[in-house]
Formats: structure tokens, sequence, C-alpha cells
């Protein structure tokens, strides 16, 4: 094993005695720090161990840091879009070695379960153990994610300098040594999340698409849209640098804020209408395009604070 420790004596977490590596991690609304935290160890037969060579904030990582996502812990560490090198190994795990370069997938899987079995990683039965305070909020619970509140498990994230992998033999991808990280970094969530919404949309060349929200995962959805066979494509944004990003890539742009969208995407493709529609916009809409909006933005925050209080409350013996 390598020695991959490091000397953070005056980091906030740091405990007397124990093996320390850095990382971001939430301490309240607005407040991430870079903290002292301990050094991830093989805990399951089937984990392993990476040294983190790049990460990524996703846009969800904004919601945690807005207050929007309940069940947070002070401490707890941020990241779910990671790759890296792998320094460690659990004895049942015989898909990973030593030296391995992976991307790791933000959905942590078992493999073995139902929804394992028939491809549907992202809805494990058996990684969330908070999976019952995940269903009051959704309805159902999905996977285990790595850095992403108590109400998906808990598990430490990858903005770090070392992450531990669950399930390691499953999700994992990796990488040939003739790609560098900037070009496989954003396999572990925010392209193949554009490229599924482009995927859903059954296109079979020629198709007009609209797409709310031109933000990172509205990005990839359109260039996987062009990608899959789509004639044009309609960006709807506010942001003037998403917008002027969107029309690089060959997509003809509405800002939401100027125009009506339908009347103008009526006007577009002659009143037909788009073939087909993806929603990018993501949890925190933008509360002022209309009286619906923010009727949906207040929605979410007293939703979210219900389940922070069901989850913060002891239950009775």
């Amino acid at each position: 094993m390598q020695n991959r420790h490091v000397n953070v004596p005056n980091f906030r977490n740091a405990n007397v005695g124990e093996q320390q590596v850095k990382a971001l991690a939430w301490h309240g609304k607005g407040d991430i720090r870079c903290d002292g935290v301990p050094d991830p160890k093989i805990e399951h037969p089937r984990d392993a161990i990476i040294k983190v060579t790049a990460c990524a904030i996703c846009g969800s990582d904004l919601h945690i840091y807005g207050g929007i996502i309940p069940a947070m812990k002070k401490g707890d560490v941020l990241g779910h879009e990671n790759m890296g090198e792998v320094v460690e190994v659990g004895p049942e795990n015989k898909a990973l070695k030593v030296g391995d370069r992976v991307v790791v997938p933000f959905t942590i899987a078992c493999g073995e379960c139902f929804f394992c079995r028939n491809g549907f990683y992202s809805g494990c039965e058996r990684t969330n153990p908070d999976h019952e305070k995940a269903a009051k909020l959704w309805g159902n619970s999905p996977a285990g994610l790595f850095g992403y509140s108590h109400l998906l498990g808990g598990y430490a994230g990858g903005q770090a300098e070392y992450l531990r992998v669950p399930y390691a033999d499953v999700g994992p991808i990796k990488v040939p040594g003739t790609l560098s990280d900037e070009q496989v970094l954003f396999l572990s969530d925010i392209f193949p999340t554009g490229y599924m919404a482009a995927d859903f949309c059954n296109l079979k060349g020629g198709e007009t698409v609209a797409i709310w929200g031109c933000g990172p995962v509205g990005q990839f959805a359109i260039r996987s849209a062009f990608l899959l066979g789509a004639e044009r494509v309609l960006a709807i944004d506010t942001v003037p640098e998403r917008l002027a990003l969107a029309r690089e890539t060959g997509a003809e742009t509405i800002d939401f804020m100027k125009e009506d969208v339908y009347d103008r995407i009526m006007e577009l493709t002659k009143g037909r209408g788009a073939d087909a529609c993806i929603d990018a916009v993501g949890t925190e809409a933008e509360p002022m395009a209309s009286a619906d909006s923010m009727l949906d933005r207040v929605k979410t925050a007293a939703h979210s604070a219900r389940v922070e209080r069901s989850s913060s409350t002891p239950e009775r013996a």
C-alpha cells in the first residue's frame, strides 16, 4: 500500500494521533471548508481506495451549498464527480488492481439486486442505508450517492485527496493511458446525464429538440441531441454566457426573460412545435420567470424543511 498520508495538524477536524487527508467539507449553508478528515480505509472486501486525480463541482452540489438539500451534517465531505488511481483493493475485488486509472460513477451499485441485474443501477436496493428517509422525500429511494447527504447514505465524497469506493468491482470504469483526465472525467455524471436525456427522445434523424436549461447538463444534452441525429436544437435559458455557449454548438437560443417561449417555439417551427423536449433545469428554477416558478420555489423550500425536521427528529423507542 502506498504511503498516502499528509501532515495537516492545523485542520479543524484533525484528531490527535489520527492519519488525515485533505477534503472539502460542508459546515452549513454557504460554508464549505478545506478540512483534515480521516484517511479512508477498506471497510468491505469489495472496496477500493483511489487517489483522486480529478474531480468536478456538479450543479447539484450548489443545492447543498445553498441549503436546499436536507440531512447534511457538519464535516460531510462533498463530491460525486471523481476519478483517480487505485491505491488499495479489497480481497474480494477481482475487477481492479493497484495502479488502474478509473472514472467513478456517482451512483453506488451492488451489481446483485433486482434493479442492478436489470441495468437500473441508480435504483440499487442495497447501497442506501437511509432509504426510508429518501422515500419520504421522493416516494422511492435511489441508490447511495457519494458526498450527497444522509438521505443517500452519508458516503464521503471525492472532493478529497483519497476516496473509498464501495462495491468497486461494479461501477468504476477503467481508463486507457491514451486519454487524459480532462477527456474522461465527465463520464462520472454530467455527460451521461445529458446523453440519457437525448437518448430518451428516441431520435431517428431530422427532429427539432427543445431543451430547457443551458447549464452543464443542458450543454451536454445539446451536443448529445445533435450526435443522435437532431436537425435543430432550441436552447432555452436567460444567462448570456450559457446561451452563447449553446449557440457555439449550433443551437438556436431563446431567452425566456425576454420573449414568450411557447410563442417563439411555434414561430421557429412554423406552428408545429418541437418533436421532443428535455427539462435540464434541475431543482432550483429561476423564481422570477413567472408566478408558477415562484410558487415552485416556495413548495420546494417548504417540502425540504419538512423532510429535514423529520430526518433530524429522534425516533421513539
